[in-house]
This record gives C-alpha cells, sequence and structure tokens, in this order.
C-alpha cells in the first residue's frame, strides 16, 4: 500500500519494484524510544497479504522483492533491535488476505477454500511466534475464525490478544486513539466471546476482564506512508490530548508510525513523536507529590502551599475494578473544597 499510495494493498504492485534499501529498523526502534513507547507492534502482514518476513507459505513476501537480494527479514531485524533497547515486541498478523481470498476474519467463499486458508494461517502464526518471540502482543485485526489455540497455548502464552475468540484486550472502538468516559475494563463475558467487543461494551458490573487499547495513526486518516502528506501529521497538541483521552481513561495508548518507500520514518513523523515524548516526561516524569492507601479517603500532604495543575489516579486492580468514583478536593484557606 505505500508504494501504491493508497490504503489498501489492491495487488498492483510489481515486487521487483520494491527495494526499500534504507530500512533501518534501528531508526524505528529509535522512534519508538523518543515518543516513550513500552514495546513496538510490528504489523507483519496486513490485509493485502504481503508478508514481512520469510514464510513458507506464499511466495508473496520479503523474499520476492529486489531488498537484500531477496535475502531480507524485517522481522529479524526488528527482533535484534528490540532487543539491543530492551524494548518487548508483539505482532499483527492480519487474517484478512486478499491475495489468498480471505475476507474479514480470515473467512473464506467455500469449506475447501477455508480449509486451505487455514492452513497457511496456522503456518503464518506459528513461523512469527516460533521464530521471532516471545511476543507481548499478537493482534488479529477484524476478530479471526481459524483455529488457533494450540498455536497460541504452545508458543504465546503469556501475550495479549487483540480481538478474536481467545481476546484479552479490546478496541476502543475509533482511529482517533480516544476512548469515551468512562471506560470500565469489564465487560460481559458474552461480548468478550465474539471477538469484536469494544469500549462500548463496558460494564462497570461485568463478568470479564478486557482492557481497552486506543489505536491511532500519527498521520491523520493515513496508516501507511503518503507522497505529499506531512501536512496530514498531527499536531504536538492533538497527539498530548488524544493521551488524555486514552492513558488517561486507563486505556493502552497505541500510535501508528509507518516507513516511507525507502524503508525509513519519515523525518516529519520521527521529530513529531519524539516531541510528544517529550512533552509528556516534562509533564508527567516528576510528581510534586505522591501518595497511597486504602479506604474511602486517602490524603496527600505537602511541605506547603504548593500549586498542583495535574493529579493521577490509580487503582489497584489486583482485585479487579471496584471504585466507581472519586472526588478530589485540596486545603485551601484552611477549607476544603473540590
Amino acid at each position: 500500500a505505500t508504494w501504491q499510495g493508497h490504503e489498501f494493498d489492491d495487488l498492483s504492485t510489481p515486487l521487483e519494484q520494491m527495494n526499500p534499501d534504507q530500512l533501518d529498523t534501528e531508526q524505528w526502534v529509535d522512534a519508538a524510544v523518543a515518543m516513550g513507547a513500552r514495546y513496538v507492534l510490528m504489523v507483519a502482514k496486513h490485509v493485502g497479504g504481503f508478508c514481512w518476513w520469510p514464510t513458507r507459505t506464499t511466495d508473496y513476501s520479503v523474499a520476492s522483492i529486489p531488498w537484500r537480494k531477496g535475502k531480507g527479514d524485517v522481522m529479524a531485524d526488528l527482533r535484534t533491535s528490540c532487543d539491543r533497547r530492551g524494548l518487548p515486541l508483539g505482532v499483527y498478523l492480519s487474517p484478512c488476505d486478499v491475495k489468498h481470498g480471505a475476507g474479514v476474519g480470515g473467512r473464506c467463499a467455500n469449506p475447501a477454500a477455508q480449509a486451505a486458508y487455514d492452513r497457511v494461517f496456522r503456518q503464518q502464526l506459528t513461523e512469527l511466534l516460533d521464530r521471532y518471540g516471545p511476543m507481548v502482543e499478537i493482534w488479529f485485526d477484524g476478530s479471526s475464525i481459524t483455529p488457533v489455540d494450540d498455536i497460541l497455548d504452545r508458543y504465546a502464552g503469556q501475550a495479549v490478544v487483540f480481538q478474536g475468540p481467545r481476546a484479552t484486550i479490546r478496541w476502543n472502538g475509533n482511529e482517533e486513539g480516544l476512548t469515551p468516559y468512562p471506560s470500565w475494563p469489564t465487560v460481559w463475558k458474552s461480548d468478550r466471546d465474539t471477538g469484536v467487543a469494544t469500549a462500548l461494551h463496558s460494564d462497570p458490573d461485568g463478568d470479564t476482564w478486557l482492557p481497552i487499547e486506543c489505536d491511532f495513526p500519527i498521520r491523520k486518516q493515513f496508516w501507511f506512508w503518503m507522497p505529499n502528506a506531512e501536512a496530514s501529521v498531527r499536531s504536538l497538541e492533538e497527539l498530548v490530548q488524544i493521551y488524555y483521552g486514552s492513558v488517561g481513561r486507563g486505556a493502552q495508548m497505541v500510535m501508528n508510525l509507518t516507513p516511507d518507500t525507502t524503508g525509513l520514518i519519515a523525518q516529519p513523523d520521527f521529530d513529531r513523536a519524539a516531541d510528544f515524548g517529550g512533552e509528556i516526561r516534562r509533564r508527567f516524569g516528576q510528581s510534586v507529590a505522591d501518595t497511597k492507601g486504602a479506604g474511602d479517603v486517602v490524603e496527600l500532604r505537602f511541605d506547603g502551599p504548593r500549586k498542583v495543575d495535574h493529579v493521577v489516579l490509580m487503582e489497584d486492580t489486583a482485585g479487579g475494578a471496584r471504585v466507581r468514583e472519586y472526588a478530589v478536593e485540596g486545603m485551601i484557606g484552611g477549607a476544603w473544597r473540590p
């Protein structure tokens, strides 16, 4: 899609034209560290079906392009770069695969095609988890009907799973990085079992723990690199507001940075991600004071009058999400005020 200049691979690009000869996963991880990321999530295969690792399942892969004379392996490079910087790695493997005739969820036109694609998808997942693991997160975008429980149990028992029958996290429901408020971390099991629960299914009384993840592209509306689209890079203030609307509401924020046709993350995107990380560290890197406690009231004491412009509240969720509402008061002029 990056070479085609639009959002979905239409299989029109001759593979001999794809040569990201400057591709550098060290630069990618530099961007992740600069923005303050806690892990990296690699889109190893999107809906077109092109695989960025040398898979045995298809010739529609990195092994069929001129880059490194067909010997390149982006997943291996990224695993090495992440390990060097101490960042966990996750992987996105699209169940939808246009090249193999699989629609949303990996659904095919007839039983014979379904069986054939199930073998392909299972092999691809096994390769990714076996060769490049351990993985901290696995994305099955749009859910998946291919049975993979045995593969997950064998290779990725500790990974969080996005969508599908084994989901342990869920989507916020939009691509703007914002989750509704409040967004409870629990849902009912019947909603979880659909594999596509969103933030709208949140229920404080739900019986199943299913935290929310908020994904969005740093370029408005563009998940893949587009030429002459630098103006679409979100502003620093917009990124900070997204942080408040995701992390600030108890969810996980995932920001998409996409390389261009050279294989590098474009400099405007890199710089904005770094600025964002710096601003979050400036605002939240050092607290004025902190405390913890149990019961109905927790007091935070200062050594004298202090200006407070942010309050960060966190609940110990080992016993579930039990707090339904907070009230924050400050002692001003000898009296407690909201």
